[in-house]
């Protein structure tokens, strides 16, 4: 389970250019927080100024895709590049599945719709142990806060591909 990061990347990206939207579910309040502050401090790091990160907030992931499509056509089309954020924890019924499934999907044809690079900011765990490993909030076991790599992937992708 010692999954980290993104790997070598293949140059440092200045992001002192760049708009970023964050759109965050409510729902797993304490580990969405931990994700989001990640991406923001990683963003920072790299350049984002704070005046240039915009951050909402949904009910819930499944309202992630939709938010994020009216964020950047209508809300904020300034915006390069747009990280949603969600914590799914399965629990004893399908739903996990239904909500994974479908806001990964719709995610993923979003970003083509657009045409701007959507990151995929989707936590998908079995526990909630795992989904606080992740968010680097675990206890001294601490996995890595993937947070810190979407905020890294918004910054590459905006300025490596930026918008079509």
């Amino acid at each position: 389970m010692a999954v980290k990061g993104l790997g070598q990347i293949d140059q440092q990206y200045d992001g002192s250019k760049i708009k970023v939207g964050i759109i965050h579910a409510r729902w797993n309040r304490v580990i969405i927080d931990a994700l989001v502050d990640g991406a923001i401090k990683r963003m920072k790091e790299l350049g984002v100024t704070e005046e240039n990160i915009i951050v909402e907030t949904v009910p819930g992931s499944y309202e992630l895709p939709y938010a994020s499509e009216v964020f950047m056509k209508k809300l904020h089309p300034e915006i390069d590049v747009v990280i949603p954020i969600g914590v799914l924890i399965k629990g004893s019924t399908m739903h996990f599945e239904y909500i994974s499934e479908s806001v990964t999907h719709a995610l993923m044809n979003l970003q083509n719709k657009v045409k701007k690079p959507i990151i995929f900011g989707l936590l998908t765990c079995l526990t909630e142990e795992q989904a606080m490993a992740r968010a680097g909030i675990d206890e001294g076991k601490t996995m890595h806060n993937h947070g810190e790599d979407w905020g890294a992937a918004a910054v590459e992708m905006a300025v490596k591909y930026g918008s079509l």
